[in-house]
């Protein structure tokens, strides 16, 4: 009780709160009641001030299976990151933006600097806090979106139990540059957006996937192997375009 006491935070305060009171918070109530569109990543702000979290499964209003939350083993509980993160400094922010410009680092894509949002390459969760945050390799710029599916990669990963360093530094949510693996899976990743004019690339590539029956996904993957497989012709590489 004197851990939850200090918990800070209006998301991780509800949280506690409302655990202390019902036994547990579902998915569903924390999107419904609380506003909450991204219910891991309120549950991540609270194992990261030390807090233990197990996740259940429960039925949802709907009959449907959703996932729960509820306190776990107290001698889990990590005093030493009950501080949580050290809040990120608009000199960090600008000095990432001077760094790598106003790009998400896992889209490759630039947005309104206001939009982005500071990320530690290896999970706080995992990691702990950075020792200095001069440490630009460290950190990355995402997007909303980009943030979000790294979160829920990560969370149900393995190495969130783990806790290897180097299993995060060598995975695509940490440096999509330089990787081996996604969360600990043999499988390579590429995410693209288009946007403006690109809009309607992605209409005919909508479309050549329907009239070939096959996926988007699927059919720019047959695209390119039929690319990577064309034979030169007189000595010149094959088409690029």
């Amino acid at each position: 009780m004197e851990l939850l006491k200090a918990v800070k935070g209006r998301r991780s305060r509800i949280m506690v709160e409302h655990i202390l009171d019902k036994g547990q918070i579902t998915t569903e109530e924390l999107k419904e009641i609380y506003g909450y569109n991204h219910p891991p990543r309120a549950a991540r702000d609270l194992r990261e001030q030390g807090i233990p979290l197990e996740t259940i499964s429960v039925v949802g209003t709907d009959g449907r299976t959703i996932a729960a939350y509820r306190f776990g083993d107290p001698t889990d509980a990590r005093t030493k990151m009950l501080r949580g993160r050290t809040p990120f400094s608009p000199k960090l922010k600008a000095k990432l933006v001077a760094r790598y410009r106003a790009r998400c680092n896992i889209y490759q894509e630039e947005f309104p600097a206001h939009e982005l949002q500071i990320d530690h390459r290896v999970p706080f969760e995992v990691g702990g806090e950075v020792s200095s945050q001069d440490d630009l390799e460290s950190y990355m710029l995402l997007c909303p979106s980009a943030n979000r599916a790294k979160s829920w990669s990560c969370e149900n990963c393995r190495n969130w139990e783990i806790k290897d360093m180097d299993t995060c530094r060598s995975c695509y949510w940490a440096f999509p540059e330089a990787y081996s693996h996604v969360a600990m899976r043999d499988v390579r990743r590429l995410d693209i957006l288009w946007s403006g004019q690109e809009l309607i690339d992605h209409a005919h590539l909508q479309k050549a996937a329907q009239d070939h029956g096959t996926t988007m996904p699927g059919y720019v993957k047959n695209v390119l192997k039929k690319h990577f497989s064309a034979k030169p012709e007189s000595g010149r590489p094959p088409h690029q375009g």
